[in-house]
């Protein structure tokens, strides 16, 4: 009902109705004084960070909820709508994409704040008493990739993907599609590896589509294993299974030092040092979107947004829990973003 109310307004009048209904005045109904975030399993463990310590600092204001639902899942529920049954903040592990922001301006969701709260890696993990592996691009796609260069794939052990690997099964644990992780994973390794070869190179020019599908898609012959949004689950599965690998975010391999290790792609360990200057492979920037629209209705909002922008710095506690602070001048341009809700500009989107 509050959608179809916001949807028969004057667009004169949207950004007031789209506040009211955030508070629930106009509606009548479903009026909500909490800040709720959606979004990357990744950047979870940080917003849920920033919310404990938001309610310390601001204790009048009631506790945020915030619910890990992956990146590509939580647009879909940030982009529905504005108003009080709809998220005010998305945690995203990748940028928005162009088609996202359309789905979300088609809904009325047009007014969006971007900050990007730091930096993590797509870490490449295995047990203590792992076979120590040392990896590239190239193996992890030949390995991971359901048509490498084209051909089906038929890789079972990490030595038919390159002699120089040990004969070991392939067992991989990572992100479900939903997963911004997984978007990182094709985009960052998958996809380099791929169009480094000229004829992907050729095709991505004369058939996009197609190459795309060759270079992005996942096997999905049980080789590579979809683990869910649940991070520490991946974790468990390989204390269970020593000669499997897993892929999640780099704060989930720091927290699990004790009992896991990071494998170098390239020659280089994720490490906070790699993954801050971006020598690391998989390095990535982490976001969260703020709806401008909910800044005057949802109790504390602007104050949770500077809660975060106080707690991203390097000596903040943040890093703490494992989140890689972005380099100076870019902490220093999304401060100014997160105190002034300048709106994103939808035209640097891909």
């Amino acid at each position: 009902m509050v959608r179809t109310i916001a949807i028969l307004l004057a667009s004169t009048l949207m950004l007031s109705a789209c506040q009211d209904e955030a508070g629930g005045g106009a509606a009548g109904g479903g009026a909500r004084d909490q800040i709720k975030a959606v979004g990357s399993s990744t950047v979870y463990p940080f917003t849920t960070a920033v919310a404990e310590q938001f309610v310390n600092n601001h204790p009048g204001f009631k506790s945020p909820i915030v619910e890990s639902t992956g990146t590509g899942a939580g647009m879909k529920l940030f982009c529905a709508g504005v108003g009080a049954a709809h998220p005010d903040i998305e945690n995203a592990s990748r940028r928005m994409k162009a088609s996202e922001y359309e789905d979300c301006k088609k809904n009325g969701v047009g007014d969006i704040v971007e900050i990007q709260v730091g930096i993590d890696g797509v870490a490449f993990a295995e047990s203590l008493q792992g076979p120590k592996l040392k990896l590239t691009i190239d193996d992890i796609y030949k390995a991971v990739a359901a048509n490498p260069y084209g051909k089906p794939n038929a890789a079972k052990t990490w030595k038919d993907v390159n002699p120089a690997l040990p004969a070991i099964a392939i067992q991989v644990y990572g992100p479900p599609s939903t997963s911004g992780t997984r978007d990182a994973l094709t985009e960052l390794i998958m996809a380099k590896a791929c169009e480094a070869d000229p004829a992907m190179k050729a095709m991505k020019e004369s058939d996009a589509d197609k190459a795309k599908d060759i270079c992005h898609r996942v096997r999905e012959d049980g080789i590579y294993v979809d683990a869910g949004e649940n991070d520490n689950l991946i974790v468990q599965k390989l204390g269970a299974n020593p000669n499997a690998i897993g892929i999640f975010g780099y704060s989930f391999l720091e927290e699990n030092g004790k009992s896991l290790q990071g494998i170098p792609v390239g020659g280089i360990a994720p490490s906070y040092a790699t993954i801050s200057d971006f020598s690391y492979p998989g390095a990535r920037p982490l976001y969260i979107y703020v709806k401008a629209a909910h800044l005057k209705a949802i109790p504390g909002l602007r104050e949770f947004v500077g809660e975060y922008a106080s707690a991203w710095g390097p000596d903040g506690y943040l890093t703490k829990r494992g989140l890689i602070a972005a380099p100076e001048d870019v902490r220093a341009a999304n401060a100014k973003t997160a105190a002034e809700f300048t709106l994103l500009d939808p035209s640097a989107l891909k």
